[in-house]
């Protein structure tokens, strides 16, 4: 038997990707974003509300995301609880951000896996808005790659966000063949 919720807003757990943008001094930020996600086969979009990274990446026009994993929770969790107007996260965290090759955004070091992106489009403003930006280049730490060589979320461990619990879960294992499993029932 179901039961009701309501309007119940936790249909299901959201990833979990670090945005890293700089601001008009060069300093790094790093925020935790849960309404985010691919768009298109070349496209992140993401909502977020009045931050600095939103300030940010409207002034610079680009951004880097990283997916966050199992070994770095605490600091995926940080990002996503100081505010980098009261504090250089950057530093507090003791990740390394470096500049990205492809646009003018960080690449946080310790995340296995970075999407450097453009912004195409945005709607709303600095103080809160729907970004979308083009994945100009992928970065993978060779440990996660399979035999296949393409990226291994198993090995990957990306985490997900539970907000029905609060708390951080990781993407579990492997249950069936995309356009294979339901084959059967052709």
């Amino acid at each position: 038997m179901k039961k009701s919720l309501g309007s119940a807003g936790e249909l299901f757990p959201q990833s979990v990707f670090i945005i890293a943008s700089y601001d008009e001094h060069g300093v790094p930020n790093a925020m935790n974003a849960a309404w985010a996600g691919e768009c298109s086969r070349h496209e992140i979009c993401f909502n977020i509300g009045d931050h600095k990274s939103t300030a940010n990446i409207v002034k610079k026009g680009a951004f880097t995301v990283a997916p966050a994993d199992a070994a770095h929770v605490v600091t995926a969790d940080y990002f996503g609880i100081a505010t980098g107007n009261k504090v250089n996260k950057a530093e507090r965290s003791g990740l390394t951000f470096t500049k990205s090759e492809h646009v003018d955004a960080p690449v946080i070091e310790e995340y296995p896996l970075t999407m450097e992106c453009e912004v195409t489009e945005i709607q709303g403003d600095e103080h809160g808005a729907r970004i979308v930006g083009r994945i100009v280049n992928t970065l993978v730490d060779e440990s996660i790659l399979g035999e296949d060589g393409k990226v291994d979320f198993g090995k990957l461990k990306p985490l997900i966000y539970d907000a029905a619990h609060m708390t951080y879960r990781v993407v579990g294992e492997e249950v069936g063949g995309a356009w294979d499993a339901g084959k059967s029932l052709m």
